[in-house]
């Protein structure tokens, strides 16, 4: 038969691509073939981190890294060991692509162009011989002898092994099930909360630190959040949604989330120093200057829906008080639904992970069958780390593959 590779990698994505580069680069003789459904390769590489793509985080010990992984906490641990944040960038760097770290931790490219990235794998897997056949949808895909077939829509391909990097995709997920792997069901894991409620209306484009929790449920989180003109989002937000993906998705999305303006400030201290303001500014206007470090708009908002406006301190009753702190530190909005986070549309849901050997990421059902990036039961948080998953979990496979 022809159409007869050493290696076939399904997908065109960044794991693809960089489990490919990494076969070719550890074992030059092997005969590679990467398959993409779609007329363009690395589609969501171009997109990612608002078209700078961003590469991976700047958190450089393993124990931390795992943190940021609600699910491949545990199984991430090894695979971290073996390659990390320090080695992606060093492999980048010698590509030519330097790689700065931004306040938050998150690393991009220098020219903050997801093209760079694009670029220097298209360019490696042209200088490696490594061979791309893009408009290729994978029907089906299965063991004959010492051999995978893989079957396309007008073409027929055999590989001694298989790498499965397409992210997300259902009929992939469809056809690993008959080849009895679990599919643990996908739900969106990154996204922002919908909700109409008049104490934040009109005020899109703030943000503040808060912490958030789900109320009910074990679920909480903190770090900024971003006022938007349907709810709320910004990384506090996006990384609760990380972490109840599949709780929040069970509650179709409409829960009570409560919102600590002030960040981890009990109610006793707050209550203390509005006290010691009511002292301190007894013929000043409550909603006039801001306190607590919030933003103007969102303290006038948070005053008027507590206490009648243009009231002094002086005037206010100790009641009313405490219904400030409730709203400062308790505040109680109800979640209508959410919205997809930017156009990065990142999933919870994959191959059963008990079903892989983290050590080399292979199938523990099929030789020579193996995963990289997110076609596994693994996510992240934003901020690169979903793909440092890709960049870790190519590199084991690509180890194992270019020794056979």
């Amino acid at each position: 038969m022809r159409n007869v590779f050493d290696v076939i990698i399904v997908g065109g994505g960044a794991a693809g691509f960089f489990t490919a580069i990494q076969i070719a680069e550890h074992n030059p003789n092997k005969n590679i073939l990467i398959l993409e459904r779609g007329k363009e390769v690395l589609t969501k590489v171009k997109i990612s981190g608002g078209g700078r793509c961003n590469v991976t985080h700047a958190e450089f010990i393993p124990q931390e890294l795992v943190k940021n992984y609600p699910r491949g906490e545990r199984e991430l641990l090894g695979p971290f060991h073996q390659f990390m944040t320090g080695d992606t960038i060093e492999w980048f760097e010698k590509q030519g692509v330097e790689l700065k770290i931004e306040e938050d931790g998150r690393m991009f490219p220098v020219s903050d162009s997801s093209q760079t990235i694009i670029d220097c794998f298209l360019q490696r897997t042209q200088d490696l011989n490594i061979k791309i056949n893009t408009l290729e949808p994978v029907k089906d895909f299965v063991k004959e002898g010492e051999l995978w077939k893989i079957t396309c829509k007008s073409s027929h391909y055999q590989a001694q092994q298989l790498v499965i990097a397409t992210g997300s995709n259902p009929k992939i997920w469809n056809q690993l099930q008959h080849l009895n792997h679990q599919i643990i069901s996908p739900v969106p894991s990154l996204f922002t909360f919908n909700t109409r409620d008049s104490r934040v209306e009109g005020l899109a484009g703030i943000s503040t630190f808060a912490s958030v929790k789900v109320v009910g449920e074990k679920l909480e989180s903190e770090g900024p959040l971003l006022i938007t003109h349907w709810g709320f989002s910004g990384p506090g937000i996006l990384k609760l949604s990380a972490w109840g993906a599949q709780r929040l998705f069970e509650k179709n999305y409409q829960f009570q989330l409560e919102i600590n303006w002030l960040g981890y400030a009990s109610a006793e201290a707050t209550l203390e120093q509005l006290l010691k303001l009511k002292k301190q500014n007894p013929k000043q206007q409550m909603a006039t200057y801001a306190q607590f470090d919030l933003p103007k708009r969102l303290w006038q908002k948070l005053v008027v829906a507590s206490i009648p406006e243009n009231r002094i301190w002086a005037e206010v009753s100790h009641k009313e008080l405490q219904a400030l702190v409730k709203e400062l530190t308790q505040g109680v909005y109800h979640i209508q639904g959410k919205s997809t986070f930017k156009e990065e549309f990142v999933t919870a849901g994959g191959v059963e992970l008990k079903e892989i050997n983290f050590k080399t990421m292979e199938s523990k059902l099929h030789k020579d069958l193996f995963f990289a990036g997110e076609v596994t039961n693994i996510d992240a948080i934003t901020g690169g780390f979903n793909f440092q998953n890709a960049w870790t979990s190519s590199f084991i496979a690509a180890q194992e593959i270019s020794n056979r």
